[in-house]
């Protein structure tokens, strides 16, 4: 089951910064250096002089002047990937950069290494260690060095395609696949079929705007089974909210204002809700997300029609992944949630290409090609493919010149128009 609770998700991001992979290895670095002196005992006095150990401060040196070259260098490195993803594809695009796992145990890596050697150089100084413990940092050393190796050719191999506009549009292709995949894997996040909100449920708003990025489903389902009564979740991910937003509806029946004010806070403490939105519970910005690549590349800015065909294929592939909404058996029973709808998912995918491609005409034909396949491949997207169909021949009649142009987007357009007869 797909749920997360509002903690969950909380520290999910926490995790996935940069600084805590950072912090986790560089108090590894200092671990290991200092555990030299403590398994230092267990060994001959005179086995750090038979081997030479005594070089291992050189070497120490060696490591930190490099690790905080190559670390400075990787963090600009970092910077322009992240500008070029900014500028090239979706500044929505950059959250999904600054949480990848390589990158950041590359970074982490560098900087423990870099910890590790100014730590061991630091204890060396002020005689620390003994004979002995200069023979265990001098293998825990060749263990570094070792680490640092690896790291440095799966970095050198990252930096060819990391930032890149393909990495990028990959990326934000594969997370909302996961999203929608999830979503339905879980329809309705686990909650029941919505239905119409009876006339004396009462509305809990937001209390700031935003979108909310996740709603903890256990702890909606938690508050109805105490107050007896049923929640229908008006503002599921992604929604925008604001403070007169409903976030939910609710038919209980507080005795008093004070426990109604305590009611609406325990709901709104259910929510995340931040400026952005989020690619958890909410496959839809994937898809803004990706034809916002696709709008950019046919802007006459760039005027890239390549880069917009190709994410059209790429919309066609998520949208496969999507099937209809139901939930006989839900988890929450007592939380009724919105499906999401055929037309929701096309409108959101092909809309802003349909208009933004609609004056160049091998756009226009591909996109009525990629309609016509959404509504085979999934017969119940047919009706809203086809009338995406038809709005995006009309926006090409309004664009194209040749009058034999805008027959052939119309001959396209009844062909998936057809499908619904």
């Amino acid at each position: 089951m797909w749920m997360i609770s509002g903690l969950g998700w909380r520290l999910r991001q926490i995790f996935q910064r940069i600084w805590v992979r950072v912090t986790a290895f560089g108090v590894l670095g200092v671990i290991v250096a200092l555990s030299a002196a403590w398994l230092s005992p267990f060994l001959p006095e005179d086995l750090g002089k038979s081997i030479g150990a005594g070089s291992v401060e050189a070497i120490l040196k060696i490591i930190a002047s490099s690790m905080l070259t190559v670390t400075t260098f990787s963090l600009s490195i970092m910077v322009t990937a992240f500008g070029s993803a900014q500028t090239g594809a979706t500044p929505r695009a950059i959250s999904l950069l600054q949480s990848d796992s390589l990158t950041q145990q590359v970074m982490a890596s560098f900087m423990g290494a870099f910890i590790y050697a100014l730590v061991g150089i630091i204890a060396l100084e002020t005689g620390y260690y003994g004979d002995a413990g200069q023979f265990v940092l001098f293998i825990a050393t060749i263990g570094v060095i070792a680490l640092i190796v690896a790291m440095l050719l799966r970095w050198i191999q990252h930096l060819s395609e990391f930032g890149r506009l393909d990495d990028t549009i990959t990326r934000v292709e594969e997370a909302t696949r996961a999203a929608m995949r999830k979503r339905c894997e879980t329809p309705l996040i686990g909650g029941a079929t919505w239905q119409a909100i009876s006339p004396g449920a009462w509305r809990a708003c937001a209390h700031r705007t935003g979108h909310v990025q996740v709603a903890d489903m256990a702890k909606l389902q938690s508050i109805a089974q105490e107050q007896d009564c049923r929640i229908w979740l008006c503002a599921p991910p992604g929604a925008f909210v604001h403070p007169a937003e409903a976030l939910v509806c609710c038919d209980a029946l507080p005795m008093d204002a004070q426990a109604r004010v305590a009611l609406e806070e325990a709901l709104r403490d259910a929510f995340v809700i931040a400026h952005v939105r989020s690619y958890d519970q909410d496959p839809t910005f994937g898809l803004r997300a990706l034809a916002e690549i696709g709008s950019r590349a046919l802007s006459p800015a760039v005027n890239d029609p390549g880069t917009g065909i190709d994410i059209m294929g790429r919309l066609l592939r998520v949208l496969g992944e999507w099937t209809p909404e139901t939930c006989t058996q839900p988890q929450f029973d007592r939380v009724l949630v919105p499906a999401l709808t055929p037309q929701e998912l096309i409108t959101n995918a092909y809309d802003a290409l349909a208009r933004d491609g609609a004056a160049q005409l091998e756009v226009a034909q591909r996109l009525q090609l990629v309609l016509n396949a959404a509504a085979l491949v999934k017969p119940e997207l047919c009706k809203a493919a086809a009338k995406q169909a038809r709005r995006a021949a009309d926006h090409a009649a309004a664009a194209l010149t040749l009058p034999e142009d805008i027959a052939k987007i119309e001959a396209l357009a009844r062909k998936t128009e057809q499908l619904t007869q």
